[in-house]
């Protein structure tokens, strides 16, 4: 079979079997009537919402699947796939969906076997393996294996959320494979199933263990005697063409057929993206864990410079050479409120990141500081950098790392804030060609009006990449495709492949012949017949391939079929919804398990349509109208958004910003407009003008809202939770303690001195925790401020905004406003203590009013309490409170928009560690634990982390929480009683000025 040179606009491997089209609708009913059968336990899906969730991965591509299936176990994937090719339907295998080559979409029937073939099979300490499921997260299996001092040694950036099955389909290497290696190096056996159904244990096999499986007849034997055929066939080419450097990973690794290599099947299979055969379980190699590490940063002038470095990196074997460029940390910075990065790395414009591994876990220490000092003196000469930083404190090198890892979702964007995609993302080259390829590559870049950027493996001469290629018009896609081909051309000029680690997918497999013989493109195309000759597993990727430009997110000249305006700005994304939703590139962090925020209802339920993610997929295909047709009125939609917590976590820990929480508001309102509202709507929703008429006669409400019965139905009136207890009104609300107060418990230094203060009373500060308040106001008269209030009847918006009536909310922020407004002109910062109405403030103002100029005053001017006193009042001595330990549970809107470095340096004066929890949303997030059906979930969300690390903190501890929704939480679901910061600086300064101390029920000691 000769191969047509991609130089023609042909498709390599163009004359095999044809490939398969969306299954008519006869041949979908039976599919539906077999699958359903053949899966009982597990998951079988034809409906809309669940096609749309599947529809992309983290590629430039979409295809909508004509079936989802989430097999149960081993035995329903084994019937899933006799369905499917009794039918002669494609399958295209599916893990956490982060493949960037285009290799988890398919228009037949997707398989997702993260939800429940996951587990770990066993682990065996002394052989240094382990076998576990294709589902499993990578993550997983590193913690079970942590207590035996071993992990699995590829550890891709992804490592949170990708599953071993996706890391077997592309050979996924990540961070450290310069010293453990590839999957590939990794894997001992492979157990897989064919598409017609054979089961196979794969392995090494010498020439004897060959003959015997070749003897043994049957479809095992005519598999081995097949490849064995195709090796001899090939064997100078594959010898000559194949293995030439670590990071060739393009097309299919035939260099383990070799007799030399151990005819090794099981390692031939890694890479080959879901296209010869299922993997049903993998015995994979464990390395030795370092006893410690040391990082050390290496600056540059530039990032080809660091390119150029990386092969003396090499000279002293680090266990990682990683490179980073000037664009990804400004992006970092504006991306993440808390970023730091400038604070970690050495002065240059582009960097490299060397750890190394030692054995020794608890070393002479004088003498491993020298060693360590003179390790990074030696890399500083040898590799001419201009700064260098070592760093031996693991927090430190994690935050390091953290630049490293978020790169891949940080460069979905390029410098100007366009969008980038990835196309030309994985290419590798050898080592030594690195830093004279990246300056071709930004030639390159240049020649074709192109801007990217670059990162990646330097130590093994792999480079990532996200490009603004623009897929919107012809003449843009005709520039992305003469792009890949003189890319593909460059890299092979420097002896390099298409991919390094991520596959070639649809994304490059069209330009293999450029980079390979045309004998290797034969070799390819028999590897894959001899397994799958029908062509159904994952047809149209690597070999007889999709072109590139086929089957694209954006099509040139595409609109969306309905009229999508939104009532929210979107300013970051030009008023574009479909635009504001291809921000999710797919990398999937929200479906994380631990740290951050994101996403709080994934990580309770395992289901993709609880991520922000598979949110982002139904809402971008209700905007295309082709598979969700019903537009705004959508119940598709309904459902995926419905567990949404709008706690703004994937604001910020979404490294493409996307912001479900608003696009959830709009799509309520939209929704709903002119129609009947959910109960919660009107009772939450309106939350303020409920407040406000309770806080007329607190006593008697809070005695109703104490009554099982009446409670019971006002519960049931108003949407809420039977489960949740409804918090009681304050006897005395904030203002009226304001008015009629007397002096302040404590003098005040010079009073006034610093000038007027703006103190927002929110709805909770003001009718259920007046306390808060009321110390907020002690702390800042201490500190030298005049405290005012704005008029009463303000609100900020933020329930009406929450649940989407943003009619309601406009109207309810132009009063704000206009009451606020004089106060702004004047220079007077407004104080915020509830951080979601400080957040609305911040962000969501100049969404809701964006051609209103006081709505950005109020944006720019609109301060958290701990932010004011570290910015304008960092000389006051407010005491010590040095024998208090604190837990902090930072509110989602903070951690997302508003960040807690002010917090804790304000803690710090009063001589507490803040103690801050990375677990996440709290659970009940405003309205969303109240609601009824969402009881369950909100638990289960505090319990994640939130409530077994109050259960665990000493009986002493306090627990700070600023947000009223997370105190309420807490206090319901614990026998806590958190404070808010201004409570506690208000007992430092009363114990500092020998007042009486604090209650010490309140503030419990060591």
């Amino acid at each position: 079979m000769s191969a047509p040179t991609a130089a023609t606009g042909s498709t390599a491997g163009a004359a095999g079997p044809p490939r398969p089209d969306v299954p008519d609708a006869e041949t979908l009913a039976a599919l539906e009537r077999a699958l359903r059968a053949a899966v009982p336990r597990g998951e079988v899906a034809f409906g809309r919402r669940r096609r749309a969730e599947y529809a992309q991965d983290a590629s430039t591509y979409r295809q909508v699947p004509s079936a989802v299936v989430l097999p149960a176990d081993a035995g329903e994937l084994a019937g899933a796939l006799a369905a499917c090719h009794r039918l002669g339907v494609a399958v295209t295998l599916r893990g956490a969906g982060t493949s960037i080559a285009g290799q988890a979409v398919g228009d037949g029937v997707v398989v997702d076997t993260s939800r429940s073939l996951n587990r770990i099979l066993e682990i065996d300490p002394e052989a240094r393996t382990a076998r576990v499921e294709p589902g499993l997260v990578l993550d997983r299996l590193q913690e079970a294996c942590k207590p035996h001092g071993l992990r699995f040694g590829p550890d891709p950036s992804t490592h949170a959320r990708c599953t071993i099955g996706g890391m077997i389909g592309n050979n996924a290497c990540g961070t450290h494979s310069v010293a453990w290696g590839r999957t590939a190096d990794n894997i001992v056996e492979l157990e897989v199933l064919t598409y017609d159904g054979e089961r196979l244990r794969l392995r090494s096999r010498d020439a004897e263990e060959l003959r015997k499986v070749i003897d043994g007849g049957g479809r095992a034997g005519e598999i081995h005697a097949s490849l064995r055929d195709l090796r001899d066939a090939h064997l100078a080419m594959l010898r000559t063409e194949f293995g030439r450097f670590r990071r060739q990973v393009s097309g299919y690794s035939l260099e383990h057929l070799l007799p030399e290599r151990g005819f090794d099947l099981a390692a031939a299979l890694v890479g080959t993206e879901g296209t010869c055969a299922v993997v049903v379980s993998a015995t994979v190699r464990l390395v030795p864990l370092p006893a410690r590490r040391t990082l050390v940063a290496l600056g540059f002038s530039d990032l080809p410079a660091a390119g150029d470095a990386a092969q003396h990196v090499l000279r002293h074997q680090p266990i990682a050479c990683e490179g980073l460029g000037g664009d990804q940390v400004a992006a970092l910075r504006r991306n993440v409120p808390d970023a730091r990065p400038e604070e970690l790395l050495p002065d240059g414009a582009g960097w490299l990141l060397c750890e190394f591994g030692h054995e020794d876990a608890a070393p002479d220490p004088e003498a491993e500081r020298k060693r360590a000092e003179e390790l990074a003196e030696a890399l500083r000469r040898g590799t001419g950098a201009i700064d260098v930083r070592l760093v031996r404190d693991p927090t430190e090198q994690a935050a390091l790392w953290r630049i490293r890892e978020d790169s891949s979702g940080l460069a979905t964007r390029a410098p100007d804030g366009s969008e980038a995609w990835p196309g030309w993302e994985d290419s590798a080259v050898p080592v030594e060609r690195l830093g004279d390829y990246l300056r071709d590559l930004e030639r390159l870049l240049a020649g074709h009006g192109l801007q990217g950027t670059p990162y990646g493996h330097f130590g093994e001469g792999c480079v990532h990449i996200r490009i603004d290629f623009d897929h919107g018009t012809e003449e843009g896609v005709r520039n992305f495709r003469s792009f890949i081909r003189d890319a593909a051309e460059l890299v092979s000029r420097h002896g390099g492949t298409l991919s390094g680690e991520h596959g070639d997918g649809q994304a490059r497999a069209e330009f293999l012949p450029v980079v390979y013989s045309e004998e290797a493109m034969e070799a390819f195309a028999a590897f894959k017949s001899v397994w799958d000759p029908g062509n159904r597993l994952n047809p149209g990727i690597l070999v007889h391939p999709r072109p590139v430009d086929e089957r694209l997110r954006i099509r040139p000249g595409h609109r969306p079929t309905l009229p999508m305006t939104t009532t929210l700005a979107l300013a970051e994304d030009d008023g574009d919804l479909s635009k504001a939703l291809r921000r999710c590139v797919g990398v999937a962090k929200c479906r994380t398990a631990s740290g951050g925020v994101m996403c709080p209802s994934y990580r309770a339920t395992g289901d993709e349509k609880d991520s922000t993610r598979g949110r982002a997929r139904v809402l971008y295909e209700m905007v295309q109208g082709e598979v969700i047709t019903d537009g705004w009125r959508s119940e598709e939609a309904v459902e995926a958004l419905d567990l949404c917590l709008s706690c703004k976590g994937c604001k910020s820990d979404c490294p493409v910003g996307v912001d479900m929480a608003s696009y959830k508001s709009e799509f309520l309102h939209q929704h709903y407009r002119g129609r009947r509202r959910p109960a919660s709507h009107y009772s939450l929703g309106w939350l303020p003008l409920w407040a406000r008429l309770a806080g007329a006669a607190p006593r008697l409400v809070n005695r109703v809202t104490r009554s099982a019965g009446a409670v019971s139905l006002l519960k049931r009136a108003g949407g809420i939770a039977p489960e949740r207890p409804v918090p009681a009104f304050a006897e005395r609300r904030f203002r009226k303690w304001f008015r009629g107060r007397g002096t302040a418990p404590v003098p005040a230094p010079a009073p006034g001195s610093r000038g007027k203060v703006l103190l927002w009373p929110d709805t909770f500060t003001e009718f259920m925790s007046p306390e808060v308040g009321r110390a907020a106001v002690e702390v800042l008269e201490y500190a030298g401020f005049e405290v005012v209030l704005p008029p009463d009847r303000l609100c900020c918006g933020l329930t009406w905004h929450t649940t989407g009536q943003l009619d309601v909310a406009k109207r309810v922020l132009a009063r704000t406003l206009r009451s606020v407004d004089p106060y702004l002109r004047e220079g007077v910062p407004l104080v915020g203590l509830e951080p979601s109405c400080t957040s609305l403030f911040r962000s969501d103002a100049t969404e809701l009013l964006p051609d209103d100029p006081r709505a950005r005053r109020l944006a720019e001017q609109t301060v958290t309490l701990a932010e004011l006193l570290d910015r304008e009042a960092a000389d006051v001595d407010f005491g010590r409170l040095e024998d208090v330990t604190a837990l902090t549970q930072t509110h989602c809107h903070q951690h997302a928009t508003l960040g807690s470095r002010a917090d804790d340096r304000v803690l710090a004066r009063i001589g507490v560690d803040p103690g801050r929890l990375d677990s996440g949303c709290c659970g009940l997030a405003g309205n969303f634990g109240f609601e009824a059906g969402h009881y369950e979930v909100s638990v289960a969300v505090g319990e994640q982390a939130l409530l077994p690390a109050l259960r665990a903190a000493a009986p002493d501890a306090v627990v700070l929480a600023d947000g009223y929704s997370c105190r309420t939480q807490i206090t319901q679901l614990s026998d806590r009683r958190p404070r808010h910061l201004a409570e506690l600086l208000r007992d430092a300064l009363r114990r500092g000025a020998g007042a009486a101390a604090p209650d010490p029920a309140r503030l419990p000691r060591k």
